[in-house]
């Protein structure tokens, strides 16, 4: 019996947790790398990515990277964000798999950089209102915007070279 096939009870194996292991390792890797820079991120693209060659598995990269973002950044409001707007994107693209192109995940990927702003507010709207969740809102849509651009372009530049990668990665090793 081969040791990378036993089932656990969560339905995973082996080679399973340790392609959770690496996923939600690279997604924090690649945030760390462009945290210098404001709205700029990979996270975006990499679960874009994950989604597409991992489907449902990349629910617990996404799950595991928010509790370790947590775990470093502190558990502020931010994070309540994380809880629902990560896997949002993975069921957005989850809808898109069939399309294959890299300039409909670049899209996705600007559009999401632009809405997370208005994502976000759910928390305010909650403790401060309307007025609160708007004003939040409204004040961020610079940022927002950065956002939509620095996405869009690292998807647009980065995802046929990755998803080569990754394409080579599943077949040689996770097949």
């Amino acid at each position: 019996m081969n040791e990378n096939n036993i089932t656990l009870k969560a339905g995973l194996t082996i080679k399973d947790i340790a392609l959770i292991g690496v996923m939600t390792a690279t997604l924090e890797a690649g945030k760390y790398a462009l945290s210098f820079i404001p709205n700029i991120e990979i996270v975006s693209l990499l679960i874009i990515l994950y989604t597409i060659f991992f489907e449902k598995k990349v629910i617990y990269a996404i799950f595991c990277f928010i509790v370790l973002d947590g775990c470093i950044y502190g558990f502020g409001l931010w994070w309540i964000m994380y809880l629902y707007a990560w896997p949002l994107l993975s069921l957005l693209t989850s809808w898109l798999r069939k399309s294959g192109s890299a300039m409909t995940y670049s899209i996705l990927s600007g559009m999401f950089g632009l809405c997370f702003g208005a994502l976000c507010v759910l928390p305010y709207l909650f403790i401060g209102g309307i007025k609160t969740a708007f004003t939040w809102w409204i004040a961020g849509i610079p940022y927002d915007i950065i956002h939509c651009i620095g996405n869009f372009i690292l998807c647009i530049v980065l995802f046929n070279p990755l998803y080569w990668v990754l394409g080579r990665i599943k077949r040689e090793y996770y097949s």
